[in-house]
């Protein structure tokens, strides 16, 4: 266990959660399911079931970091890891891997997103020690990949190859190919093929195989953080970062690593999984009322009102007539009502609010 290694990814603005997420405090510092605690507490409270605390690594944006201290208290600062700009998954991975590569190069990793949700963890646990034993016992780099319950054409797939590679998990499969949100027609036939997953963006490897995989096929990334080895975990390290990331393009490791590489394998899972990336997909995951609805805040009276989520400060009385298949959200001044099939505009609103009002409302 002292090898398990976790990376979370939490320096994401989550402007599909507008308005509730802002610069200043996005999704995954929000208690955004209302049950006590924030996303990226879940999360971090997780991943202390499969390695020690102290190997549990957050990957942020610099302007994060007292969050993220003040949200998880036990976390030191050595463990959070400050990015000076965005640049996709691919950079953030390999500038974690250089610092976890300084403390412990026999590393077993997994790579998970902080806004997540798990709603079975037991399961969750079981499959990621799995995937763990195997990637420090082969060169394989792991996606897990989630039975599809619906065609969805949010979710990215992945279609495995039929055969048994792996005696100890039949679960384990080989990867055929990725295919980044299909249309609805697609998404059907993947469903009825049976040999299609959802793909969840959580990884697992060993610290070898993904440096290797860097270097095969990310050389001018995987460059640019190795000339940091004499910095890192020094007082030069946050000067040399800044200025390594001016040279990093914008990719994700789906892209630049997974899709290219030969030896990636899919480990099928079910333990209620959800990225949590839509106010859609939050609907999706909560209880509902006997007419669809799911409602978050102790004062909303509804009428007429069918297959919608209402999120709500608690204290604030709200009536809704007459609405069907909507989002209707207030936080701190700003009240979105949006069709729920149009949901992919709220990028466009928030825009549009950038340019028309400012950015102090995002």
């Amino acid at each position: 266990m002292n090898n398990n290694y976790c990376i979370i990814m939490a320096g994401g603005v989550g402007s599909r959660f507008w308005p509730m997420s802002r610069t200043s405090q996005p999704k995954q510092f929000i208690d955004i399911l209302g049950v006590g605690e924030t996303l990226i507490q879940q999360t971090f409270k997780r991943f202390e079931k499969i390695c020690p605390t102290e190997n549990i690594f957050i990957v942020t944006n610099e302007i994060y970091r007292e969050l993220v201290k003040s949200q998880i208290p036990s976390i030191q600062d050595e463990q959070i890891i400050c990015e000076p700009a965005r640049r996709n998954t691919a950079p953030c991975i390999a500038y974690a891997n250089y610092k976890i590569n300084h403390i412990n190069p026999d590393a077993n990793i997994v790579v998970a997103p902080s806004d997540h949700i798990i709603l079975n963890e037991d399961n969750f646990v079981e499959v990621i020690n799995s995937a763990l034993q195997a990637a420090n016992n082969n060169d394989w780099l792991f996606t897990l990949g989630i039975m599809p319950s619906r065609p969805d054409t949010g979710y990215g797939y992945i279609q495995f190859e039929e055969n048994d590679i792996y005696n100890i998990d039949h679960r384990i499969k080989k990867v055929k190919t990725f295919t980044e949100k299909p249309e609805l027609v697609m998404a059907e036939s993947f469903i009825q093929s049976g040999d299609f997953l959802w793909n969840a963006g959580i990884f697992v490897w060993s610290l070898k195989s993904i440096m290797k995989a860097f270097t095969k096929y990310l050389p001018e990334i995987d460059d640019i953080f190795k000339e940091g080895i004499k910095y890192y975990y020094t007082k030069q390290e946050p000067s040399f970062i800044k200025s390594a990331y001016t040279m990093c393009k914008n990719i994700s490791i789906d892209y630049g690593v997974m899709e290219k590489a030969s030896n990636v394998y899919v480990l099928s899972s079910e333990f209620g999984w959800s990225d949590l990336g839509t106010w859609g997909s939050l609907y999706e995951t909560r209880l509902k009322d006997q007419n669809g609805n799911t409602i978050i805040g102790k004062n909303v009276m509804e009428y007429d009102t069918k297959n919608c989520i209402i999120n709500m400060p608690k204290d604030k009385l709200v009536v809704v007539q007459g609405l069907e298949d909507y989002i209707v959200v207030e936080d701190n001044n700003i009240l979105l009502i949006c069709k729920k099939t149009e949901e992919q505009q709220i990028r466009q609103f928030v825009n549009d609010v950038v340019s028309e009002k400012g950015e102090r409302y995002v």
